[in-house]
């Protein structure tokens, strides 16, 4: 038992980490010259196809229903669109700070269960919402003027709606019930093809400049994308999604730390204090049921009373 819960811990660890890379790939192709869009259709190209040789090597099958093509093609969409939105995010602001805002997708997965399924919010879920939007107007502010882009933040927050959208949909969905590694599949497949007709449509295709870029590419899709989902979905197994999400939390720790020693990125002491506040707030949003417990615990302990 405890074998297992120290492998759900080192594998949430690894998937959080692993997913904190993506800037240590995405900011030399993009100081190469490469679009947002070039860099994700080479991702997601490179992801499917090492996704699908690993199922090839494990005799998993490939087949799904036609009716869950619709579905699949909508949270590839999601998918899209959180990518897309958070690399977008890296070209106006810090990968740190950008990455951090990318990690309030748990509050908008919140206020979407919130919306959609009429879920009921507790009182630490709204303390958390009011926390997260503090840690992003500390981020974003300086004084009273804005210290970052505010269609920046805003293209970033989108890419977090975007992550909570998937999230939601996978939930909702009989797609749950899909093999893990097929759904990864045919998401990275529908998003790897979206990205295609994207660069097509806009005739910007780019060549890859020389092979250190070919080099980045590979680590870019197996390491933050196929890696992270393959630990991602073994650290719930072993050690629940609750623990797996708060060890989410070192995903914009490893951004910021790169950002800040491979890159050169400021850290000030403001940032810092917005990263904090972010970061308390989604593991508020995680541990809601668990907080809300103990609370209604202790009050009944603590209650006086009647003869």
């Amino acid at each position: 038992m405890q074998s297992s819960k120290l492998k759900g811990f080192f594998y949430g660890l690894l998937t959080s980490v692993t997913f904190g890379l993506i800037p240590l790939f995405t900011l030399p192709l993009m100081q190469k010259g490469l679009a947002s869009d070039s860099i994700l259709f080479y991702r997601f190209v490179a992801a499917t196809l090492a996704l699908g040789t690993m199922m090839v090597i494990k005799g998993e099958s490939f087949r799904i229903h036609w009716k869950d093509v619709p579905l699949l093609i909508v949270m590839a969409l999601f998918y899209t669109a959180s990518s897309m939105f958070l690399l977008y995010g890296y070209e106006v602001m810090g990968a740190g700070v950008a990455t951090t805002l990318h990690f309030t997708y748990p509050i908008f997965t919140t206020l979407l269960m919130l919306a959609l399924f009429r879920e009921r919010a507790s009182w630490v879920t709204w303390l958390a919402i009011v926390l997260a939007v503090a840690g992003v107007a500390r981020l974003s502010l300086q004084g009273t003027e804005l210290k970052l882009d505010p269609w920046g933040v805003f293209i970033v927050l989108l890419s977090a709606v975007g992550y909570a959208s998937y999230i939601v949909s996978v939930n909702k969905s009989r797609l749950k019930e899909l093999h893990s590694r097929k759904l990864a599949f045919y998401v990275f497949l529908f998003t790897a093809l979206t990205f295609t007709a994207k660069n097509g449509v806009q005739g910007s295709f780019q060549p890859l400049p020389d092979w250190e870029s070919v080099g980045l590419v590979l680590l870019l899709a197996v390491a933050p994308t196929v890696i992270s989902n393959i630990t991602l979905l073994l650290a719930v197994r072993h050690i629940g999604g609750t623990l797996t999400s708060i060890l989410g939390a070192m995903e914009p720790v490893t951004a910021v730390i790169i950002g800040a020693c491979v890159f050169g990125e400021a850290f000030t002491t403001t940032e810092a204090m917005g990263i904090a506040l972010i970061l308390v707030a989604v593991v508020l949003v995680i541990l809601t049921s668990r907080i809300r417990e103990g609370v209604e615990t202790v009050m009944k302990r603590i209650r006086p009373r009647h003869a």
